[in-house]
């Protein structure tokens, strides 16, 4: 059984870098780690030059050194594969595992993730020191696992150089024969772009007017996915020859463009994560994101990361300040947030935490990115939290092994996904409806989770959900057109929003009546739609009496068959024309509404449709609460996670107990700013 996610007991470590500390300061942090309730170290993820100092010389004597004392203290090993930081003699003898800019130029040594995944000199450079690395420090036994790379995708995931066009060649070849058959797919007709030998294929080029052929861009995405995952799978495949059968393999994700799913199916025992909610509160625009949701928006992603296995791990859990020398400036968390942050993995399904990182750095880009200590290395607020916190997960690890609960699915694909990120329509749209489904979940504590629809995807998967929004479902094909009426044959409710079913899997638009391939469950006819332009303001319709925005962009429908209007527009051109269709199909119904889903219009969806605030017979707390429930073995455990720094007045309609404390407690429950709980029946 592995030693981590093994169902007993939730687990904390910490990211650790001896090769940026005197030696002798190892066995003090060991020692302080584990009183403080650190018991994992991750190590060695940009350590390539300890091991090969230069070409063909190895040398492991300093990581046996402090694995050995690992050893003694009782201190257990995540070791990396260093993939993620290729050496400079390699990059500077070896230019060509470099990966460049779209126009050409290279990227150079001197950052990380520099290098490109289908040079096969890297794989030949990669490939031998894996397995040197496993052959050596695999059956060590303070090791229980293995992280791969670093990251996979971060910092950039966009590959130029001429391996990659080399790659992406056969890539193409493999999905479509020939030429004349990659021309059909990607419209080469248009604008003169047909190719006549494969030798005139390449990766996405800069162009004059930096536009570039959509179709071109969703396979290139695909190509970058299905390279990540074959990096990935190189290295698992032979970690999985040296390894020790309890010990795992791991990733810590999830990045764009990159099927994880696929990933985790093929290299990895579960995935790990990498959680900064503090992002939210910094100076650089890029990483800010929702300002009403703020480090909630973190849930966001962990409720992705849960969507590939259920469970999972934190590999760096936010414990100080964010900043490289270059960007990403936020402050130190307040009192009370890393407990806070460190509850919210939790309770989004991680069994296993480990804080980024135990010292800051003094040296390098991320002098400005804190861990748990600071510079000097003193005792400070933050760790005294970390111990805090160690006492709490000793006091809730009866809920390890736990599934997090939700009646409550959004729908994806990963072919959506990327086709949003290259579609400027499709991105105003599934923007907005994606930030406002979750942000109305939040805040009616209504929990909900990310489903993706899959090759193998099928309809048993997708019966626990009362209710399927599948916001934008742009790329349709006839499996996943099949498998949403077979959900909503045996009882489910799917809502659709605009834009469904007008591309096929090339990403070219059908000549068919929208919405396609999904016009039959949704019984509707699409007869217009218009991007709202700024001086129409707001689009509202009438629900039963209610309003609610058409956000962005409207389809004007029209119902078919059996089906019936639920909502007309109320304002516009198109005032009067329907805007809400339901067909009912077998013992479930489908609900076509012709706007994006702002966070109050999905709020009426979640009252309206029968699945808003499910555990409000048990507790209630006020907006800036979250609730989570995980579930095992019948029983449930309930996080009340209060985000704001203000205290927090909830309302529990029956007794539970305070995991923390024991106490049986019911009525009213007060959490101070930034405090949690977690309470059973």
């Amino acid at each position: 059984m592995s030693y981590l996610l093994n169902g007993d007991r939730i687990i904390m470590g910490t990211d650790y870098y001896p090769e940026h500390w005197d030696s002798p300061l190892w066995e003090e942090d060991l020692d302080r780690m584990l009183d403080t309730g650190i018991e994992v170290v991750r190590v060695a993820e940009f350590a390539w030059s300890k091991f090969e100092p230069r070409e063909g010389e190895y040398d492991f004597d300093f990581f046996d050194g402090f694995l050995a004392l690992c050893e003694r203290k009782g201190m257990r090993v995540i070791f990396c594969t260093p993939t993620a930081t290729p050496p400079a003699w390699l990059t500077e003898q070896y230019p060509e595992v470099l990966n460049a800019r779209m126009d050409g130029v290279l990227y150079r040594h001197g950052a990380r993730r520099h290098y490109n995944y289908n040079s096969s000199v890297y794989q030949r450079f990669v490939s031998d020191i894996v397995t040197r690395l496993a052959e050596h420090y695999g059956p060590h036994p303070a090791v229980i696992g293995w992280q791969i790379d670093n990251e996979i995708n971060c910092e950039t995931n966009e590959f130029y150089s001429e391996s990659d066009t080399a790659a992406f060649r056969e890539f193409l070849k493999a999905k479509y024969g020939t030429v004349g058959e990659l021309n059909r797919a990607w419209g080469t007709v248009f604008w003169n772009q047909t190719y006549t030998a494969w030798g005139e294929v390449h990766v996405p080029r800069t162009t004059l007017s930096g536009a570039t052929n959509p179709h071109e861009v969703l396979d290139y995405k695909r190509f970058v996915s299905d390279s990540a995952c074959r990096w990935a799978k190189l290295q698992s495949d032979i970690l999985r020859r040296y390894i020790k059968p309890d010990d795992f393999i791991t990733t810590n994700g999830i990045f764009g463009d990159l099927d994880n799913h696929r990933m985790a199916e093929e290299s990895l025992d579960f995935m790990t994560y990498d959680s900064y909610p503090n992002m939210a509160y910094g100076l650089d625009p890029r990483f800010v994101g929702n300002r009403r949701l703020k480090d909630r928006q973190a849930g966001i992603s962990l409720s992705e990361v849960r969507a590939l296995q259920g469970r999972f791990g934190i590999m760096e859990q936010q414990s100080g300040a964010n900043g490289w020398n270059t960007a990403m400036a936020a402050p130190t968390p307040r009192p009370g947030q890393i407990t806070l942050w460190t509850m919210q993995s939790i309770a989004h399904g991680a069994d296993y935490i480990s804080y980024f990182r135990w010292r800051t750095a003094t040296m390098g880009t991320e002098i400005y990115w804190h861990g748990i200590l600071d510079y000097s290395g003193r005792d400070n607020r933050r760790l005294a939290e970390v111990r805090d916190i160690a006492g709490k997960l000793r006091a809730v690890s009866e809920l390890a092994g736990s599934k997090y609960r939700a009646e409550v699915g959004i729908l994806e694909t990963y072919d959506n996904r990327w086709d949003a990120e290259l579609d400027a329509w499709h991105r105003l749209v599934e923007t907005t409806s994606r930030e406002g489904i979750f942000s109305a979940a939040q805040y009616s504590h209504t929990p909900v989770d990310f489903v993706y629809l899959r090759e193998g995807s099928t309809a048993k998967e997708l019966a626990p959900y009362k209710l399927l929004f599948y916001p934008h479902a742009v790329i349709v094909n006839e499996r996943h057109a099949a498998l949403l009426r077979a959900y909503v044959e045996q009882g489910g409710t799917l809502v659709l929003g605009c834009r469904a079913g007008y591309k096929d899997e090339t990403g070219q638009c059908v000549q068919t009546r929208l919405p396609g391939l999904l016009q039959e469950l949704t019984g509707t006819d699409v007869t217009e739609y218009t991007l709202i332009a700024p001086e129409e303001g707001r689009i509202f319709a009438d629900w039963g009496g209610t309003q609610i925005e058409a956000a962005v962009f409207t389809d004007e429908l029209s119902p078919l068959g059996d089906a019936r209007v639920l909502a007309r527009y109320t304002n516009s051109y198109y005032r009067g024309v329907p805007a809400l269709i339901e067909k009912r199909t077998g013992a479930g119904r489908t609900l076509y509404f012709g706007g994006a889903f702002t966070e109050e219009t999905a709020r009426v969806f979640l009252e309206k449709l029968g699945v808003f605030a499910p555990e409000r017979e048990t507790v209630e707390l006020p907006e800036c609460c979250e609730l989570a429930v995980r579930e095992k073995n019948g029983e449930k455990y309930y996080f009340l996670l209060n985000y704001s720094r203000e205290e927090a007045r909830c309302e529990l309609k029956q007794e539970l107990r305070n995991l923390y404390t024991g106490e049986r407690l019911s009525g009213e429950l007060v959490l101070p700013g930034y405090g949690t709980a977690v309470l059973k029946a």
